[in-house]
């Protein structure tokens, strides 16, 4: 195929294939998720600046910005940000992310807050708001193994976080792990691996596969074979979730990663857009009603932007 192929990235929630209007789970019906071949996410674009205005002030204000000043930035609440979601490979949970009550699993810390609870051989999470979450293997000697910008890297945990929040995430993955020496081993094995020579698509691939030893977290791990055995169940509410499949590990967790960047916000809103259309105009209501069949092929979507960015 060569380069003949070419990427095929996320589709908005509106151009995938729902067996039920109302977004809540049944047995029955086809719900199709988006295959990710030959495309990365990009965890690693930039934080852009704020805009400037004419005279190369902040906040895009005139004269260095005369207007009223932005409100403080607000503190991280993964209850905001982050989307609620489990993944299942067939009627196995193999993955929680969960805000239940009194859970504190999904605390952050500062990174030198963050040093004193990890463990050689523990995955560790760096979040922000808008941005791709950033996983690492704690290595020890205050150190983490992680992949960042196509490279598989030795860095010390401070510098990984990047100022990032953090926290340590080994329970999220139900996967049996392996020793603690066996994660750190694996992980310290592939320093210096880049581009062409990476068997995985994001930091998080890389991190699980060094926990867990699974070959569905590498690149092509799996045979694609028209089933869809994963599900990715994106609770809406206490009461209601929407359901998409994918048929390999390594797509779900691209789309579950888009997730937690665009943030919970707009992935209701998402949701809910293509759950509940607007009315059509009369004059155009059968092009308006249209859906794509069962089992259609997903048509590539929009090059995400912060992928594109990947690629230059």
């Amino acid at each position: 195929m060569g380069n003949q192929v070419e990427k095929l990235t996320h589709l908005s929630y509106k151009e995938v294939p729902t067996a039920d209007p109302t977004g809540v789970d049944r047995d029955d019906g086809p719900r199709i998720g988006v295959s990710y071949i030959f495309s990365n996410d990009d965890e690693d674009v930039e934080p852009q600046p704020p805009p400037q205005g004419p005279d190369g002030g902040s906040d895009g204000l005139p004269d260095g910005g005369d207007g009223p000043p932005l409100p403080p930035p607000q503190p991280y609440d993964p209850r905001l940000h982050e989307v609620e979601c489990s993944v299942f490979y067939r009627d196995e949970c193999i993955y929680q992310k969960s805000f239940a009550p009194g859970s504190a699993a999904l605390s952050t810390y500062t990174p030198e807050n963050l040093l004193n609870k990890c463990r050689p051989g523990d995955l560790v999470e760096f979040v922000s708001q808008a941005q791709y979450p950033h996983w690492a293997v704690y290595v020890g000697n205050f150190q983490v193994v992680h992949l960042h910008r196509l490279e598989v890297s030795n860095s010390f945990l401070t510098d990984a976080s990047q100022g990032r929040r953090g926290r340590v995430v080994n329970d999220l993955y139900r996967y049996k792990p392996l020793s603690p020496g066996a994660v750190v081993r694996n992980a310290l094995a592939h320093v210096g691996a880049k581009e062409r020579e990476l068997s995985w698509r994001n930091s998080e691939s890389f991190a699980a596969w060094c926990r867990y030893g699974k070959r569905e977290f590498k690149i092509g791990g799996e045979l694609r074979i028209g089933k869809q055995p994963y599900r990715l169940q994106i609770q809406l509410s206490a009461q209601r979730s929407h359901t998409l499949e994918f048929q390999s590990l390594e797509d779900l967790i691209m789309e579950k990663r888009r997730n937690d960047q665009i943030g919970r916000a707009a992935v209701l809103q998402e949701l809910a857009t293509h759950l509940h259309p607007a009315e059509p105009d009369e004059g155009d209501s059968d092009a308006a009603r249209t859906t794509p069949p069962p089992g259609r092929p997903p048509v590539p979507g929009r090059e995400d932007e912060a992928r594109e960015a990947a690629v230059h």
